[in-house]
């Protein structure tokens, strides 16, 4: 298990329940390092200081922030932790809601709430008590320099705490003057649930992988052994002239089985052909280029 993050407590009514942090999902994206293109030096982002143009270390830094062009205010690590607020000491429930009303949007990032020894027996019992009414909690908590608000639930036997957004951070949906109203016909509609049924399916996150990052990897794989990458161009996607011809197409696809297919062969960049050439011909392509 990663390193805790942070630590404090879960704290409902007059109970406390001391709890660690640990973050709940790591990213898996490929890293690439940014490289000089003529000798594969590795580019350094260097911290220089604007107005004497020097390098500065780690512990020379410091937080500011702009109140005005060019004018900052300093802030040290006292004054965040003299931040009066009781979420930095705690993550206090305040209320609890149906996870219904709480729409997906708002969710940020999610961590699992690990007990101390001292906490169990608590953390049990709010666990089966919240699993009993199907209720989920909303808690504030301050960690990272910044106060969340967070929805408390559980996956198992853990408790996850959802950070989320505050409601004056998510933006209204602009659609540049496009009209998302425009009438539709009830055959069009019945055609579309017909297809929305065709497809419907238990959710099973398993069934899923990132095919691009596969792909990508394979990629980086065939160039480190020497091999050469042919690309062939994607044959275009199909513009929808009749939606109604293009609906009916989809549900007879779909029921065929040939959907699933499709989006194996898509995900899968077959596209991508490999072939194996000798180290030193590629090198003289590099030089002849």
């Amino acid at each position: 298990m990663p390193r805790s993050m942070w630590k404090g407590a879960i704290s409902f009514g007059l109970v406390t329940i001391p709890v660690s942090v640990y973050p709940a999902t790591e990213e898996k994206t490929l890293r690439f390092n940014q490289l000089h293109d003529e000798d594969g030096g590795r580019i350094r982002m260097k911290r220089t200081c604007s107005v004497d143009g020097e390098e500065v270390t780690y512990d020379h830094i410091v937080k500011g922030y702009e109140y005005e062009k060019d004018k900052y205010v300093v802030l040290t690590d006292d004054d965040f932790d003299a931040v009066p607020v009781a979420s930095s000491r705690a993550i206090d429930i305040v209320q609890f809601v149906d996870l219904e009303d709480i729409d997906p949007i708002l969710y940020k990032k999610t961590y699992y709430l690990i007990p101390e020894e001292t906490g169990a027996k608590a953390y049990a019992l709010l666990r089966e008590a919240m699993s009993q009414v199907n209720k989920v909690g909303i808690a504030k908590v301050s960690f990272r320099d910044k106060e969340h608000l967070s929805a408390l639930r559980f996956k198992d036997d853990a408790f996850v705490l959802e950070t989320m957004y505050w409601p004056d951070e998510i933006r209204e949906a602009d659609f540049g003057g496009v009209d998302v109203d425009a009438t539709v016909r009830d055959q069009e509609l019945d055609m579309a649930k017909t297809l929305i049924e065709n497809l419907t399916a238990d959710w099973n996150p398993d069934e899923f992988t990132d095919e691009y990052r596969e792909a990508l990897l394979k990629i980086v794989e065939a160039k480190i052994a020497g091999e050469e990458i042919e690309f062939v161009e994607a044959e275009p996607t199909a513009k929808v002239v009749d939606l109604m011809a293009a609906l009916k197409a989809s549900v007879e696809k779909a029921k065929k089985g040939e959907q699933t297919a499709a989006r194996g062969a898509r995900g899968g960049h077959e596209s991508l052909v490999h072939k194996k050439t000798a180290t030193a011909t590629k090198e003289k392509r590099r030089k002849a280029s």
